[in-house]
């Protein structure tokens, strides 16, 4: 419904911590200055909107979740200029400022100040609602700052260029802009999720040699192996330090990625590197937990240790030339799409994640 009130949409909400998410009526304004509508086509589901239901972002519930979405701009406000209605556009959660010392620097990856929409999304009632990320996608529609938006080649399947808005884009980021992986290198990825998986297709495209999976699950190093791993450990069964030690001729990986992020995985990814070598933290922790090592470990490794937030992308270079790789048929992303699902299966979506049935379950519209 399009009237005064703007528009009237179905959306997930997530009321409280823990409870399961609920389809509402959703309120989205029409865009002011800098902000853009967003007709969403597809929205992955992916942990970060788990973490939000559970309360592991922070408490600003209630929460419109989705953050992984492409769609098309339906209508913008004042002053935008990069993006008009009927571009194909990609979500992203990193809209630059342009201002601040990272952008300033010619580092606008880091960017400081990144952009939201400046309105409020509410309930039927006017509830106030968080959107997951800024963004706020498994909705109908959605507001954004025009910013937000990334323009990509519309012959892209919309759930699979969705993707490259969150997960995919941070294991790819990690093992092309973090790491850097470099032609030749050797490489262990710890973890082969969604975003483990995607890191083992950045370390393939960026020329790496020997690629090494670990994982406890079967199921996830074999799609791990259709992604361009070479080697695959089951690091319930053997020693994962150990055994990627014995793939690299004894001396541990160049570059080891944590898409975990737990303690002891990153004491894995810290411990398998050759001298230094670099290990990379792309799993989300959680606020609890800790890391208890020896200092002179840290000193005596030497290397690189480094954290990769979103793949440190920068949405504007990386999403189009991703897409264009898949176009071309060297970026499988497709492979990442486990289901397609409706607005009404989020909560079921939730539950196939946690059980390591997908890799990704994607909202379509």
């Amino acid at each position: 419904m399009i009237g005064s009130m703007g528009h009237e949409v179905r959306g997930v909400v997530s009321h409280a911590k823990g409870e399961p998410v609920r389809v509402e009526t959703v309120r989205v304004p029409d865009p002011g200055p800098g902000e853009a509508l967003v007709r969403v086509q597809a929205c992955g589901v992916c942990h970060t909107d788990l973490h939000y239901r559970e309360g592991g972002i922070n408490d600003e519930f209630p929460f419109l979740l989705g953050h992984e979405a492409a769609g098309i701009v339906e209508s913008v406000g004042g002053d935008v200029t990069d993006v008009a209605p009927g571009d194909f556009v990609v979500l992203n959660w990193r809209a630059v400022c342009g201002q601040c010392r990272a952008c300033l620097r010619g580092r606008p990856w880091y960017c400081f100040n990144t952009h939201n929409a400046s309105q409020q999304m509410t309930l039927a009632d006017g509830t106030p609602l968080s959107p997951a990320l800024g963004i706020g996608a498994f909705a109908e529609k959605t507001l954004v700052h025009a910013g937000q938006c990334t323009k990509v080649d519309p012959a892209v399947r919309p759930e699979v260029a969705g993707l490259l808005g969150c997960g995919v884009m941070a294991g790819l980021g990690a093992a092309m802009n973090t790491a850097p992986v470099q032609r030749g290198d050797s490489v262990a990825v710890i973890g082969c999720g969604g975003v483990g998986c995607a890191a083992i297709a950045g370390a393939r495209l960026a020329g790496a040699v020997r690629i090494i999976a670990v994982d406890i699950d079967e199921r996830k190093l074999a799609k791990a192996r259709e992604l361009g791993a070479t080697d695959t450990v089951n690091s319930g069964a053997t020693d994962a330090v150990e055994a990627i030690r014995g793939l690299t001729g004894g001396n541990g990986a160049d570059v080891v990625i944590d898409a975990v992020g737990r303690p002891e995985t990153y004491l894995q990814a810290f411990q398998a590197r050759d001298l230094a070598g670099t290990a990379v933290l792309v799993g989300v922790p959680t606020p609890d937990m800790r890391l208890d090592m020896p200092l002179l470990d840290v000193f005596s490794h030497g290397g690189a240790v480094k954290s990769s937030w979103y793949g440190d992308c920068l949405p504007s270079r990386d999403f189009p030339m991703l897409v264009d790789l898949h176009l071309q048929g060297r970026l499988p992303l497709d492979k990442f799409v486990s289901e397609t699902i409706s607005l009404d299966q989020v909560e079921e979506a939730f539950a196939a994640m946690a059980r390591g049935d997908v890799l990704r379950s994607v909202v379509v519209f």
